[in-house]
């Protein structure tokens, strides 16, 4: 069998669907940054096991979700507004029960949800994400947002989705999420600038590999002008985010509008930080 691990906060709205979801499995862990409404309470009712940790970020987060004593080998992680579909399920069973698999994680693609429908081009499908894996054989880099996982042995890839209702709180909700996502990010995007990581340098963009080719175009990003403007261009223009109708011409504007928000905050980070250096020091 597998173990679940949820992370949470606030997710009195998603908490008792995603744990039904996760129904096959009876080791089902709720890893809790504090919430204040009814998440661990509902998740206790449905006799999900409940940890809280105070957050700091979100890969030492995860880091620290490995430390969990899960009853089983294999670890299956998702956000609360995430839905592992029926096929992903067997297939996860099946690797599960296959004591000759070689694998030590695996990559999932996620079908993204806005309007109602499945938002194919726009939102820039297929992103990978490693989400089921051995825990002793995973190690998350302290990364404020947008975490990585770096793996210790073969990696696999699975064939079926998870399925992402990240409006399910309403656009205001996820508004407000992007708003803190885009200080952290901006925060990331200081430090390439400052110094680049080149374990995922710019030669990687054509990396066959989606998560490496991913990681470079972020780094390459963070040093463009217009980068909204590119944003938007890439998610409807080559993405062929038109295709997906009114919901992939407004999703890829929202795209636009967090990454100008990631713009705005590392240029006030970048003044804070000039204005800082600047200073004299009193002399007493």
């Amino acid at each position: 069998m597998i173990s679940v691990l949820i992370l949470t906060k606030n997710e009195e709205l998603n908490i008792r669907e995603c744990i039904q979801s996760v129904s096959w499995s009876d080791d089902v862990w709720v890893f809790d940054s504090i919430s204040t409404d009814s998440t661990c309470q509902i998740a206790s009712e449905l006799c999900a096991n409940v940890r809280q940790r105070v957050f700091d970020n979100y890969g030492a987060q995860r880091e620290a979700a490995r430390y969990l004593p899960y009853k089983y080998p294999w670890v299956l992680a998702i956000d609360a507004d995430e839905r592992p579909d029926r096929e992903l399920v067997s297939e996860l069973l099946s690797i599960a029960n296959n004591a000759d698999d070689k694998n030590v994680a695996y990559r999932v693609r996620r079908k993204d949800y806005f309007m109602g429908r499945w938002i194919r081009y726009s939102s820039l499908y297929p992103s990978w994400f490693i989400r089921f894996y051995r825990p002793n054989k995973i190690h998350y880099e302290p990364r404020a947002v947008h975490e990585y996982a770096e793996i210790d042995g073969p990696l696999g890839q699975l064939n079926h989705h998870l399925l992402h209702h990240s409006f399910s709180k309403g656009i205001e909700e996820w508004f407000a999420k992007h708003v803190r996502y885009a200080a952290l990010e901006a925060a990331e995007n200081a430090k390439v600038l400052e110094k680049a990581d080149k374990r995922h340098g710019l030669t990687r963009v054509l990396s066959t590999d989606p998560v490496a080719r991913r990681r470079a175009l972020k780094q390459l990003s963070t040093r463009l002008p217009f980068r909204a403007t590119l944003r938007f261009l890439y998610s409807y223009i080559m993405r062929r985010g038109f295709l997906d109708g009114v919901a992939g011409y407004r999703y890829a504007k929202m795209l636009a509008i967090y990454e100008q928000m990631i713009v705005l905050n590392l240029c006030e980070q970048t003044a804070k930080q000039s204005n800082n250096q600047g200073q004299k020091i009193p002399v007493r």
